[in-house]
């Protein structure tokens, strides 16, 4: 079973919540406390077994479910922009380059990893991905 549109599924032991997407915004998928907070109270009142601390893995939980989200809806851009903003950016160009191992068609992807490459000093390889993202339109 999946989530219906604008939620992440998220399961926390046997409990499994369908968790809106509008809590978190950004390419880090940072949750908005106060969203979280009146979430959090509905699903006290649902399950008033949930202590403070369940709602906290839950919450942590939907957080790394939205990054793998965001990163696989945007063909692994995602992550490797969060890895730039790092100052990671090999980092960012293994993720895009795994990313593409698996969808070789993804031409944002490879306009992307070119524009990494040219930004790492590899602008050859930079170009040669570039061409290859134009070359799939």
């Amino acid at each position: 079973m999946s989530a219906p549109e604008g939620y992440i599924e998220v399961t926390h032991g046997k409990l499994t919540v369908n968790v809106p997407r509008k809590l978190f915004s950004g390419t880090d998928a940072k949750l908005d406390e106060a969203k979280a907070a009146e979430f959090g109270r509905m699903l006290k009142s649902r399950y008033p077994w949930l202590t403070d601390g369940s709602l906290e893995v839950l919450f942590r939980n939907a957080r790394f479910e939205m990054l793998r989200v965001l990163d696989y809806e945007t063909g692994g851009r995602n992550e490797s922009k969060r890895l730039e903003d790092q100052g990671d950016i090999e980092g960012a160009i293994r993720h895009l380059k795994k990313h593409l191992e698996e969808d070789p068609e993804d031409a944002d992807s490879w306009y992307a990893l070119g524009n990494l490459l040219c930004k790492a000093g590899r602008t050859d390889e930079g170009y040669q991905a570039f061409n290859r993202g134009r070359s799939l339109f």
